[in-house]
Parts: structure tokens; C-alpha cells; sequence
């Protein structure tokens, strides 16, 4: 049966830590024709053609991914609800005009955490912009910039991309050219 489990776990060694270092951002469009996934593993992408440019967000502090799988069976149904949060510290007119663009497309996002994992989210769907705050605090001391929240409903957990660096990324994606500014 297709849904049967394969594998067991081993209890894990403790050398991971938790967070997001990046997000980066695609414009919405990625077909499955466009993926190559790795040979023994699906839930692994080897490639993605016809990217030309991936947008990176640095980050630090607040940010997270979360998944959570909800299966009903009632309907018959698994759904994979993806959530990033990010905190962009600063304002500026550049983030000002891309939040607004995030908030009318539905971009696919890769998040990389801090273990130098490379996750795809919204791969068939995309990721919505449910909410975007500009704040600026009281105190001198306060944050100042954009609070996101993106959520992306899907069939799966977001796939693992087979890279451990932005130069791999980029050469997975087409080519891409990574733009940080």
C-alpha cells in the first residue's frame, strides 16, 4: 500500500539549533514540468528551470517556518499548511514597494534555517502575504520595519532542495542570479 511506512528513527544527535537565516522569493510560476527531483528521494529537488532571478531577505532575530499537516478522515484529505513570519528591520522604499507586490502576487519562497537546510515553500500554490504590519515603535529602542506573515496551503511538506550554499542555489535554479539589493 502507498501509504504504508518505510522507515524507522534513531534518536537524533543534538547538533541542531533552531531559526531561519534567509528567505528568498520567486515570482510565482514554477511548473512541475520545471522540476527535477532526486532519484531515490521526491521529496528531495535536484533542479528548477526557468527561474532567472531569486530574491533574497537576510534575516535575524523573530522570524520562523512552521508546517502543519491536517488530515481528515472524513474527507479523505491532507493538507500542509506552511506559515513564515519575518520581521525586515528598517524601512525603506525599495521594501516598501516589494511587501506591496508580495501582498498582490503569491509568490513560491525558499527559507534557509540556520542548520543550512534549503526548504521550497508553496511549490504548486504559492505563499500569500496574510498579513504585513510597517511599524515604528514608541520607545527609541523599538522595532522599526515590516512584520510578514505568509501562508501557503499544499499537498506536501515543503520539499528539501539538494544544496548547502546561495552559489548551489543558484546553479539549482537555472542559473538564477541571487539579488540581495
Amino acid at each position: 500500500m502507498a501509504c504504508d511506512i518505510a522507515n524507522g528513527r534513531a534518536e537524533v544527535c543534538k547538533d541542531a539549533v533552531g531559526g531561519i537565516d534567509a528567505i528568498y522569493f520567486i515570482n510565482y510560476g514554477i511548473e512541475s514540468g520545471d522540476i527535477t527531483y532526486d532519484v531515490t528521494n521526491t521529496d528531495v529537488i535536484d533542479a528548477v528551470t526557468g527561474v532567472t532571478s531569486i530574491y533574497k531577505y537576510e534575516l535575524k532575530g523573530n522570524n520562523t517556518m512552521s508546517q502543519v499537516i491536517t488530515p481528515s478522515r472524513e474527507n479523505g484529505t491532507t493538507v500542509v499548511e506552511q506559515t513564515i513570519t519575518a520581521e525586515l528591520k528598517k524601512q525603506d522604499i525599495t521594501t516598501h514597494k516589494n511587501v506591496k507586490l508580495m501582498a498582490y502576487g503569491r509568490p513560491h519562497v525558499i527559507v534557509k534555517t540556520r542548520n543550512n537546510q534549503y526548504y521550497l515553500c508553496g511549490l504548486n500554490w504559492g505563499m500569500e502575504l496574510t498579513t504585513a504590519s510597517v511599524e515604528n515603535g514608541v520607545a527609541l529602542g523599538d522595532f522599526t520595519g515590516y512584520k510578514l506573515t505568509l501562508v501557503g496551503q499544499e499537498k506536501l511538506l515543503a520539499n528539501l532542495i539538494d544544496v548547502t550554499s546561495d552559489a548551489a542555489l543558484a546553479t539549482a535554479f537555472d542559473d538564477a542570479t541571487i539579488v540581495t539589493v
